[in-house]
């Protein structure tokens, strides 16, 4: 069985024999890039890789008791092809390059749900099918599928005239043909500093075709000799010149405008493609970018796995990061202190600012208040007083004393 088989197995699927598809939106997108050729550019791919590698660090947590088995399967990854980091690496990378991507549940031979699966289709639309509307895609390899669209999740940027779907990437063409501008100059200049063109007036030819046997005479005795040599011009030619070649390219104020186009559509700046920010830097790129994909990815993953019913008692799925980690380290030791005595974060949080894994027999999840430790529960209350070091066996060991 093939991954495409896998994803869409084998179901009822609407066909024009038992129904008539018909158009949902009169607005049909054009999932297309720039010619096919907006991920190729070296800038395009930077700002767009920039977004994805720290997309990609955020934490999936599913909360809940609805769909027991499906929530264990999504805790340790998407599906059984990818991690969550390269889940969330292709779904923002198919969004920045269509401002529109799906997310299809991947099912069992039973048709139960085990898992996500982001999409990159050549081709889809949505249709109406005996009054119920599906999202219907036809792949780069040819096959097609057909899925309610009430069980895909779908992602969206630049959304304004379709109900569903975003924008193409159009107000990037002039960007992209200075850049196609640039690129070619660069390479014709390299190729023309190796050569050499003169321009001669010819006197006493009598008719064109004596002036092209002329010439293919001057390249036989000049150009085509080997070991190189010198340029003879008989007296037949006056007025001989060199021609030199200036090709054009984008002076370095133009240019900066450019990068600057491109850094102001993916909401990217210099400091983030170098990875120079700093946490204040950091946490303004993350407010700005990451912060509202975690939003709309955990409210689409939610709907998506759950029922309104299951939602309301509380079932989620939410995308979070740890800002704090990209702070200075005096910012780091401020921060663990200050919040860490006021009984603000547990030792396992403040061990996650400094990249440190969580202690072991759930020894992290206390919180230290005035100098003294408690243990605090699953749902963050506190329990009872404890002994870190001991892990709590000192209030037992003082209760079996007493009696």
């Amino acid at each position: 069985m093939g991954l495409f088989e896998k994803i869409f197995p084998r179901r009822r699927q609407p066909t024009e024999s038992g129904g008539v598809f018909e158009t949902f939106t009169a607005y049909a997108p054009a999932m297309n890039t720039w010619n096919g050729q907006l991920y190729e550019a070296a800038q395009i791919r930077a700002a767009i890789d920039a977004r994805s590698r720290h997309i990609s660090k955020l934490r999936i947590v599913v909360e809940g008791s609805a769909k027991p088995k499906l929530q264990t399967r999504l805790r340790h990854a998407p599906n059984e092809f990818q991690t969550w980091p390269q889940f969330l690496y292709r779904l923002n990378t198919i969004r920045d390059m269509q401002n529109t991507a799906f997310i299809v549940p991947v099912y069992d031979v039973n048709g139960e749900k085990t898992g996500i699966f982001p999409i990159l289709p050549s081709r889809c639309e949505l249709v109406e099918y005996n009054g119920v509307p599906w999202l219907r895609y036809e792949f780069a390899s040819g096959k097609k599928a057909a899925v309610p669209l009430a069980e895909v999740g779908i992602m969206t940027k630049f959304q304004y005239r379709d109900d569903l779907f975003g924008e193409n990437n159009r107000a990037l063409d002039e960007t992209m043909e200075l850049l196609g501008v640039q690129s070619k100059g660069i390479a014709e200049a390299v190729k023309n500093s190796n050569t050499f063109r003169f321009m001669a007036k010819k006197n006493n030819f009598a008719s064109p075709e004596d002036l092209a046997k002329e010439r293919q005479a001057f390249n036989r005795t000049n150009l085509e000799a080997e070991g190189g040599g010198m340029l003879l011009f008989p007296n037949t030619y006056t007025d001989i010149r060199q021609i030199e070649a200036k090709p054009y390219t984008v002076d370095p104020k133009t240019m900066e405008i450019i990068r600057t186009n491109v850094f102001y559509y993916f909401g990217v700046n210099e400091k983030i493609l170098m990875n120079l920010a700093n946490g204040d830097e950091w946490a303004s790129f993350y407010e700005g970018c990451v912060e509202e994909f975690a939003v709309q990815l955990s409210e689409v993953l939610s709907r998506m796995l759950f029922s309104p019913l299951e939602r309301s008692n509380g079932s989620r799925v939410y995308a979070t990061a740890n800002r704090l980690q990209y702070m200075s380290n005096a910012d780091k030791i401020s921060v663990s202190k200050e919040m860490g005595d006021r009984g603000q974060l547990m030792l396992d949080e403040i061990r996650e600012i400094w990249n440190l894994p969580p202690l072991p027999n759930g020894m992290g999840r206390y919180i230290t208040l005035r100098g003294e430790y408690y243990m605090i529960a699953e749902d963050g209350t506190i329990v009872k007083k404890a002994d870190p070091k001991r892990d709590g066996t000192r209030e037992e060991e003082q209760n079996a004393t007493e009696q």
